[in-house]
């Protein structure tokens, strides 16, 4: 054995080569098979070896103290910066165009309240004696004893106003998008939806499981190159659903969606479309009735359409619109089944309010006329421009050169905010946006106009918005 070894090892070591052969009691056994039969018999002697085990023993009161002292847990939320702990503004009465914020009377710009309904006399009327009759709430889901008259009576009356056969009251404006979607659109279909689109329309794509993809914002030709993409690279996209879903007027830029651009993409590429007329429902069109008469487009071109109460109508909840097919799939939605349905004096609000629209619809001429006077007044300051439409009640101030981080932007624009709240008693907010959306469009300055604002409060806020602009942005450059 020791010679067969030392064969080994000269034949291994003479010039360097690797070994060819080894003799091992007299037969010659090539040398990778002495290798690896050399391998095996470590591996074995290895595995057979007893693996060490510290002794069992239970802790003492001593370690186990130590340990649990040592011992830091996860924290139930993350830690909170600066800016999460960011406390607005708190109003002292209603958000009424003129309200109370630390006992001094400010112009709101900050409330969606369009037409100015917002403590009109007979909203108030029509909810005091709902209350009387019906309580404050309903105690139930409309599908277990929680549908009550005035809601049957309410989703007539937004159907006959927007000329569709049926339509849904939510409890809340965004659940209205967070159960529309994924009670139509479901795990493996597709849905292309602006980027821009505001959180509650992000948490419905996100609650259907559906493939989302975005397209740039507002931007058709983005649309278009998606939709191609779509149906010519996925083989199955004819078997599956598929879905547009837009705002009227985007909430978080103020733009205005092109409709008729719309319609002819569905139309070509067999889409359906989902659109969200929360800031453009009562606002738009010689009526008010929204996207679909400012572009005179029939209203039945559309799939479905939602909308929050809590702006134009100056009440709360959302509504869903559409053929009686569409609305009847919906009641069995587990959103909507699973919610308590919306207080009576509510539905009974959004009533009076579509009853005072139609008997004024000179309030429309109104908002436009506002909206066109902040934008004369607006047009030339410095540093910013209006990034939103001209007939949007959304009038979005965006800097007109970034400081490169979107951060830097909003301490910019809030320190701005603060001041024309603080020397001049105007009340607007900035684009601040929650750690949970996904929206990336620039920051700015919102102002949400009423038809209820009067020309002074409009003059004062353009020039008060221009004056510390200035200053605020000279200071930083």
């Amino acid at each position: 054995m020791p010679y067969a070894l030392h064969n080994f090892v000269n034949t291994t070591l003479a010039f360097g080569a690797p070994p060819a052969r080894a003799i091992v009691f007299g037969v010659h056994i090539s040398g990778h098979l002495f290798m690896e039969a050399f391998l095996l018999v470590v591996v074995l002697v290895l595995l057979s070896l007893r693996s060490y085990k510290p002794p069992k023993r239970p802790l003492t009161n001593k370690e186990i103290d130590e340990l649990c002292d040592e011992w830091v847990p996860e924290p139930l939320i993350p830690p909170l910066s600066k800016e999460m702990q960011y406390e607005p503004p708190v109003l002292e009465t209603a958000a009424e165009p003129h309200t109370i914020i630390n006992g001094k009377e400010v112009i709101n710009f900050a409330s969606a309240n369009y037409l100015g309904l917002l403590g009109h006399q007979k909203l108030l009327e029509s909810c005091s004696s709902t209350v009387e009759k019906y309580g404050v709430g309903s105690c139930g889901p409309r599908g277990f004893y929680g549908t009550i008259d005035v809601h049957l009576d309410c989703e007539a009356k937004i159907a006959n106003f927007l000329g569709t056969p049926d339509s849904i009251l939510y409890s809340y404006g965004l659940s209205t998008m967070f159960s529309a979607i994924p009670a139509f659109s479901k795990k493996g279909d597709i849905i292309v939806a602006d980027e821009g689109v505001h959180w509650g329309i992000q948490n419905g794509l996100h609650l259907s499981r559906s493939t989302v993809m975005y397209f740039k914002h507002n931007d058709m030709n983005s649309l278009r190159e998606t939709l191609e993409k779509i149906t010519t690279e996925n083989k199955q996209a004819k078997k599956l659903r598929h879905y547009i879903v837009v705002e009227a007027v985007y909430q978080n830029s103020g733009q205005i969606v092109p409709l008729d651009e719309i319609i002819r993409l569905k139309e070509k590429y067999r889409f359906r479309v989902l659109l969200d007329e929360s800031n453009s429902f009562g606002v738009l069109g010689n009526s008010g009735k929204g996207l679909t008469e400012y572009y005179g487009v029939p209203v039945e071109k559309l799939d479905i359409i939602t909308a929050a109460m809590g702006h134009a109508l100056a009440t709360e909840g959302g509504f869903c619109t559409g053929s009686a097919r569409i609305i009847e799939h919906q009641r069995f939605s587990s959103g909507y089944v699973f919610s308590a349905s919306l207080p009576p004096y509510l539905a009974s609000a959004a009533i009076t309010a579509i009853d005072i629209l139609e008997e004024n619809p000179n309030m429309i001429t109104k908002l436009k006329n506002n909206i066109a006077l902040i934008w004369k007044g607006l047009s030339k300051m410095s540093g910013f421009t209006i990034a939103s439409n001209p007939e949007s009640p959304i009038v979005y101030l965006r800097l007109e050169k970034s400081t490169g981080s979107m951060q830097d932007d909003l301490h910019l624009l809030e320190d701005i905010a603060e001041r024309v709240l603080r020397e001049d008693s105007v009340f607007v907010v900035t684009s601040k946006r929650s750690m949970l959306d996904k929206c990336r469009l620039p920051v700015g300055i919102i102002l949400f106009v009423s038809a209820a604002h009067s020309e002074e409060d409009l003059l004062k806020a353009s020039e008060s918005l221009k004056r510390v602009a200035t200053l605020v942005l000279g200071c930083h450059n």
